[in-house]
């Protein structure tokens, strides 16, 4: 198979994607790098249809690599994930009114063009959770504790460009974050960014079913093959505060083998050829267990014809 991976210079050394191409290679597969970030693109030879099997994107909010492969999606070609759902995630008001609209239990989200406009959410809905509408990597993400402090902020905040601006969900501290690679899910805990001082080492934890059924749904509300999910446990059940296309993959057990793997089967529609067999999931019936939780596979989301539709467990926390 021939593979071209569009690699933005944020994650030039990072090991995901690299080891996965690395993976792909020593599998007998072509691959191709792009680096839109740092190479001149001549836009209208840079996509012809039929040269790879499938495009694949690892890049920074923002970034030029996203235009590129829905150039390349736009010329029929397959894209990881499907370039239109990336788009869905990537604008977090957009992804907060897709989700909300489907279901799925999200917190009320504002957006604001600019800070001072945030100055007219009611003084009930604080302390406030306030971030840029493209941010990543917990990048300038602030918990604001009252409208005095907002107003305090504005400075700060008028250079991330568009802002949306969440209630805070009360919690441990901890956030969970779930990977969905190759049909299975994998859960995580790390430290929340708004809660630096506590002292969590990142490690996989259980997955409950009910965090298992609201991850799941995210991937069909937005139509995600490789994606993550923020979770957090608050006083009405799980709330998703984030989702993330083709994200770290930290803590999955041999993550460059199955995410290079998952990539072979969505270019192919089918099972991977040429990849190295990896150990099966648990059943899926064994909620309480640590490992991949087996999910049904669905239709790549260019394919798609129909959401799958899950019920979510547990309720919205304003």
């Amino acid at each position: 198979m021939r593979l071209c991976f569009l690699v933005e210079e944020h994650y030039r050394h990072d090991g995901m994607p690299i080891e996965v191409i690395r993976q792909l290679t020593s599998w007998g597969h072509q691959v191709d790098v792009l680096r839109p970030g740092g190479s001149l693109l001549r836009m209208t030879e840079a996509v012809r249809a039929g040269t790879h099997d499938a495009w694949v994107l690892k890049t920074v909010s923002g970034g030029p690599g996203l235009t590129l492969l829905e150039a390349a999606a736009s010329a029929g070609m397959t894209t990881v994930n499907d370039a239109r759902s990336i788009r869905g995630v990537r604008d977090k008001a957009l992804a907060a009114a897709i989700g909300r609209s489907r279901g799925l239990p999200l917190p009320p989200t504002y957006a604001a063009a600019r800070p001072e406009l945030l100055a007219e959410i009611p003084a009930s809905e604080y302390p406030l959770v306030v971030k840029p509408a493209d941010g990543s990597s917990g990048r300038a993400v602030y918990l604001v504790s009252s409208p005095d402090r907002l107003a305090a902020m504005v400075p700060e905040l008028a250079r991330e460009g568009m802002l949306i601006a969440q209630p805070y969900v009360t919690n441990s501290g901890i956030d969970v974050k779930v990977y969905s690679v190759g049909g299975e899910l994998y859960a995580t805990e790390r430290c929340s960014p708004l809660h630096p001082d506590r002292s969590v080492r990142e490690r996989r934890v259980p997955l409950s079913a009910e965090v298992a059924a609201i991850v799941a749904q995210v991937g069909a509300v937005y139509g995600l093959d490789l994606y993550g999910v923020d979770v957090l446990l608050g006083p009405d059940g799980p709330v998703v505060v984030d989702v993330n296309d083709f994200p770290s993959f930290r803590q999955v057990p041999d993550a460059a083998a199955r995410v290079a793997r998952a990539v072979l089967g969505l270019a192919g529609d089918g099972p991977a050829s040429g990849a190295a067999t990896l150990p099966s999931a648990r059943p899926p019936e064994q909620h309480s267990s640590v490992g991949g939780l087996s999910l049904p596979r669905r239709p790549h989301a260019a394919q798609a014809t129909a959401p799958v539709q899950i019920p979510v467990a547990g309720g919205e926390s304003a």
